[in-house]
């Protein structure tokens, strides 16, 4: 009876140290699990072509009545290009946030305008401008972007640097609510209030939240700022990111990448141009970042390519890649389509020509 009842203990022993376990093990589990997708209302990032064959960036974001516009590259032309793409669908004629993250031609020539070419700011009205704190900039185009930019202040506009922002200062927010479960965060970069020798790394940061998921922007920012952009914010894993400095190889570095390991990537560049590099391989995207890139994923989509490529300054022409490209999501779903095609840049005939995708 004794050895029965000694048995007995230890079974009941066993059992009640596999309920523990089975009770340690769920609690953990459900600490340590992803956050469920949540459906929002329905999202729209649109990676725009800009009308010429030059690189710049342009960026539209809408959710439910909210309109967005990131950047007026890459020429003063391009405004007639990008008035007409918002025409039919920011329908009330208000940009509710304008977002210019440095000082480069191409990211604010469509907001300065010239004697041919009227500003955006113009062509629409806008509630709220966000834009970089410093500059070393005195060309032309940048002068005309803050006449322009002033003069909509003028007319009603709210104007916030980014650090204002980031600091919650003058009635700016670090946060802004889209919709509900949707908000625009304007992140901490370094340069906000302390100088560099390259004006990329001035560049406005930020990130758009849907439930879950995160979509990151960096403007040109550099391999410097990029690594000060991880020390100083507590980066997600990205669902979509928009390649800095227009698939660079000074950007897009692994000191980044390796903490938002981006599912999706959209390029806005013309592939292949040689706007700024005589050597093909330097041309962008370049082979460097690729090569990054890879390491995480092979959804990437490019706006623009070049062709009848002539290594002079002028001896090219341009031509839709994936052209005007549409991320959409209501927080659950996800669709990427170009106006030209939906392939990944990977499967392109102009990859194949002049990129490896590495093994």
């Amino acid at each position: 009876m004794a050895r029965k009842k000694s048995k007995f203990g230890k079974i009941l022993l066993l059992l009640i140290l596999i309920a523990i376990l089975c009770a340690a093990y769920y609690v953990y589990t459900r600490r340590n699990r992803p956050p469920e997708p949540l459906k929002t209302g329905e999202l729209g990032i649109h990676f725009l072509e800009l009308g010429n064959k030059y690189v710049g960036d342009c960026v539209y974001i809408r959710i439910g009545d909210v309109d967005i516009l990131v950047d007026g590259g890459s020429r003063t032309d391009s405004a007639d290009t990008i008035a007409q793409y918002l025409k039919g669908r920011c329908t009330d004629g208000i940009l509710e946030y304008v977002i210019v993250t440095h000082a480069h031609q191409d990211h604010i020539a469509a907001f300065a305008g010239d004697g041919k070419n009227e500003s955006l700011f113009r062509r629409f009205v806008c509630k709220c401008i966000i834009d970089f704190p410093l500059t070393d900039s005195d060309s032309r185009v940048y002068r005309d972007y803050v006449r322009e930019r002033d003069a909509e202040v003028e007319a009603g506009a709210k104007h916030y640097t980014a650090l204002e922002c980031y600091n919650n200062l003058n009635g700016a927010a670090r946060s802004y609510e889209l919709a509900e479960n949707v908000s625009l965060n304007v992140l901490y970069n370094y340069y906000y209030d302390h100088k560099t020798g390259s004006e990329n790394n001035y560049s406005v940061c930020f990130t758009v939240t849907q439930g879950t998921n995160t979509y990151l922007f960096t403007g040109d920012l550099e391999s410097a700022g990029e690594r000060l952009l991880t020390e100083y914010n507590s980066l997600p894993r990205c669902k979509l990111f928009k390649a800095g400095h227009h698939g660079s190889s000074t950007s897009n570095t692994d000191a980044l990448l390796s903490v938002i390991r981006p599912e999706y990537v959209c390029i806005c560049t013309c592939a292949g141009s040689p706007e700024y590099s005589v050597d093909p391989l330097g041309t962008f995207p370049t082979q460097e970042t690729i090569d990054r890139l890879a390491r995480y994923t092979d959804k990437i989509y490019v706006t623009t390519v070049a062709e009848n490529v002539v290594y002079d300054p002028k001896g090219w022409t341009a031509a839709p890649l994936n052209g005007d490209i549409l991320f959409r999501s209501d927080g659950l779903e996800f669709s990427v389509t170009g106006s030209n095609h939906s392939l990944p840049l990977k499967d392109t005939p102009w990859f194949r020509a002049n990129r490896t995708w590495p093994s």
